[in-house]
């Protein structure tokens, strides 16, 4: 079955840094887009980033565009995700996410499976 477990969060301080991992199993990873996602306390699902099937396109939502970068290694199944310049509203647990298929989009609605999270603090 499906599995995405990530890992990299903890307590950064403002204006530092950090690696998100998501290690997949259970499906042919390099031909899926995958993604990332936050929720912080008290709100909704926010979709920060998505990498197509092979790395040959990102996208990045507004919040965070020019500080995160999303990449990934088809060999190790692998989807990170390095945070720059954090600031206490990154505060939030973030998840990766499977697309339905190679496409990289900030919609819900194109991914079926994601992990249990892992939680970043940002804060002094």
């Amino acid at each position: 079955q499906v599995q995405l477990v990530e890992s990299g969060g903890g307590l950064a301080q403002p204006g530092g840094s950090l690696r998100l991992s998501c290690t997949a199993s259970g499906f042919i990873f390099s031909t899926y887009g995958m993604s990332w996602a936050r929720q912080a306390p008290g709100k909704g699902l926010e979709w920060v980033s998505g990498i197509y099937s092979d790395s040959s396109d990102m996208v990045y939502s507004d919040s965070v565009k020019g500080r995160f970068t999303i990449s990934r290694d088809n060999t190790k199944n692998t989807v990170y995700l390095q945070m720059n310049s954090l600031k206490p509203e990154d505060t939030a647990r973030y998840f990766c996410a499977k697309a339905h298929g190679s496409w990289a989009t900030l919609f819900r609605v194109d991914y079926d499976y994601w992990g249990q999270g892992t939680q970043v603090t940002v804060s002094s």
